[in-house]
């Protein structure tokens, strides 16, 4: 009956404002219980509207009083260390010095199966990113490779500019005998589509962002060549980021090394890691940033790495994937 739905209507309205109700409580006595330990900020969603924001400066404290007294712990990842060392992630998760730490090495003979190519000649990236010269060795090694590459970047703007350029760029020669197509990782939507795609297409071009630095396997042929925009230090207006720099360089350490270079490290660790994925692949990461060949931090970041062998020599690279490509 019409009263029956109305009544329906009005419980369905009143849980919604009591949810609501009880969400500006909770965001409350959130906000009641700040600490220096936390950091606050305001941002715009779309579809939401403003936003106020909380996370922890650290959550290593947590952990240290909440997870590790109550049972043995063991973390097991790829990407513990950087720089070559586990300190960086022992402090980042509330861990003592003399944690119990192995490092197990890997099955993969990375300096006989890959190259880590920096492209030293190029400028350094600006705010809009990777420069021109950047852009035209991206098309080059592309070329060399007859495809098969993730182009990683650290921004959507990243993104857009070179795929703009690499249509404009290589032309006919996408989607034809020389080069398959060029693919592009859209905002919101899931990367599993176009990752499978990239799979199946022989010789395609994949360029992305966030999502593709790490979780996606693509042994094999499909790919021999992963390249990387730039250094992926943190934004300089993430909140949580800037405070825990901040924080660091206020403890009298450098917020920089410890916060934006371990950032960086871990990340750039992972975007690496998507060549290698079986002892039978082959190939060519390449960091199109000059300053991980120049600035005093790059031997740090390349530590990092997969010990791939190391070469600035952009004809050397070429040739390489030349031959892998003429070998297929």
């Amino acid at each position: 009956s019409a009263t029956a739905n109305q009544e329906g209507a009005d419980a369905a309205a009143l849980q919604r404002v009591r949810a609501s109700a009880e969400d500006v409580f909770a965001v409350t006595g959130r906000l009641l219980a700040l600490s220096n330990s936390d950091v606050v900020w305001w941002s715009q969603d779309s579809g939401r509207g403003p936003v106020l924001r909380i996370a922890p400066l650290s959550v290593g404290d947590a952990l240290a009083e909440s997870l590790y007294p109550e049972q043995p712990v063991v973390l097991t990842s790829a990407t513990l260390k950087a720089g070559g060392s586990f300190a960086p992630t022992l402090t980042a998760l509330g861990l003592a010095p003399d944690t119990t730490c192995l490092d197990v090495g890997s099955g993969f003979d990375y300096a006989q199966q890959g190259i880590l190519y920096v492209a030293g000649h190029v400028p350094p990236p600006n705010r809009e990113g990777a420069s021109m010269e950047a852009l035209d060795e991206l098309a080059d090694l592309i070329e060399a490779a007859g495809g098969r590459t993730l182009a990683l970047f650290s921004s959507w703007n990243g993104v857009d500019r070179a795929a703009d350029y690499l249509r404009v760029r290589l032309g006919s020669r996408l989607d034809s005998g020389d080069l398959g197509p060029l693919l592009v990782q859209r905002r919101g939507e899931s990367v599993a589509p176009v990752v499978q795609r990239f799979i199946s297409e022989p010789q395609s071009v994949l360029v992305g962002t966030v999502a593709l630095w790490q979780g996606i396997d693509v042994p094999g042929n499909s790919l021999v060549l992963v390249t990387i925009d730039r250094i992926p230090f943190p934004r300089p207006d993430d909140p949580v980021m800037s405070a825990r720099q901040a924080a660091v360089d206020a403890d009298g350490r450098s917020g920089f090394r410890e916060v934006a270079l371990t950032r960086a490290a871990l990340l750039l660790a992972q975007g690496a890691g998507r060549l290698i994925r079986s002892e039978s692949d082959r190939g060519v990461v390449a960091v199109l940033d000059s300053r991980m060949a120049t600035a005093g931090y790059g031997g740090a970041l390349r530590a990092s790495l997969p010990p791939l062998w190391f070469t600035t020599d952009g004809s050397v690279v070429r040739q390489a994937l030349v031959r892998l490509r003429d070998d297929e």
